[in-house]
């Protein structure tokens, strides 16, 4: 293996952790230098690829910054909170960041774009290639069809997503209000309950379930008089997130400083 990518990964036993040591493990540009979880996960002091049967030589343990100089990537789906703290000594140590979390404050956003000045960033609510191709073609479509339909966007994920809506819904959602001309804050309508006045033009609604072992699927509808439109995702597998998360890995390593999104990683940016 010839000069190598060093990452590290956080949340290395959660599902998404995994997903993402099988798929660097496989990846021959890339290579694992870190996994780090909780104080309290259980497989502490476990070899990072023992959950699915292949040795990596990197002991999962709780403590970045006795680990963080052995690598040169950052990879994290983890939560605001603690993603918000990666950021500071990824700073301090100059090492580049891909960010999976969503469920950030406007005030946390912030503080990543600030972040960004010092190191390079891919920040994104969903690294699926499929995703970001959808973003898209919810671009294109609102374009077309956004004076004359409504427009909804419903998400489904597991029973265990603590945010709603999601935030690769708030991306469609700041795509459709970004092409139609709107604002999402004013626009946007998240709870629909009891009597209500009938359906304002220009609405983008939003709809959440949440229940069993769901991954992730997100449709995008446009019904009109006579017809609906819709542009739907399905992810069936985290490797799907983690693969994304590799190509952004791939992308941040000819940049210095600067934040990005998959579809700067996909070139597909108008």
């Amino acid at each position: 293996m010839k000069n190598p990518l060093k990452v590290i990964v956080v949340g290395a036993s959660g599902k998404m952790g995994q997903a993402l040591i099988n798929e660097i493990s496989n990846s021959p540009d890339l290579l694992l230098t870190g996994a780090i979880d909780q104080p309290s996960c259980p497989t502490l002091g476990v070899d990072a690829g023992a959950l699915f049967g292949i040795k990596t030589d990197v002991i999962i343990n709780n403590d970045l910054e006795t680990v963080i100089k052995k690598g040169d990537y950052l990879i994290d789906f983890t939560r605001p909170e603690a993603s918000i703290k990666y950021l500071e000594l990824c700073i301090k140590n100059n090492i580049k960041y891909v960010l999976g979390t969503t469920g950030f404050s406007e005030e946390e956003k912030e503080k990543i774009f600030l972040a960004s000045k010092n190191i390079p960033i891919c920040f994104a609510p969903n690294m699926s290639v499929g995703v970001n191709l959808l973003v898209s073609l919810v671009e294109m479509a609102t374009h077309v069809l956004h004076k004359d339909y409504d427009m909804e966007i419903i998400e489904s994920h597991h029973k265990d997503k603590v945010d709603a809506p999601s935030g690769t819904a708030l991306r469609l959602g700041e795509a459709i209000a970004k092409t139609a001309k709107l604002s999402l804050k004013e626009n946007g309508v998240f709870h629909r309950e009891g009597k209500m006045d009938k359906r304002k033009k220009n609405e983008i609604g939003f709809s959440s379930i949440r229940a069993g072992d769901i991954v992730g699927d997100h449709t995008v509808l446009y019904a009109g008089d006579g017809e609906r439109i819709e542009l739907t995702h399905k992810a069936g597998s985290r490797s799907t997130f983690a693969l994304g998360a590799i190509k952004a890995v791939k992308f941040i390593s000819t940049h210095s400083v600067g934040l990005f999104d998959m579809m700067d990683v996909l070139n597909l940016k108008k």
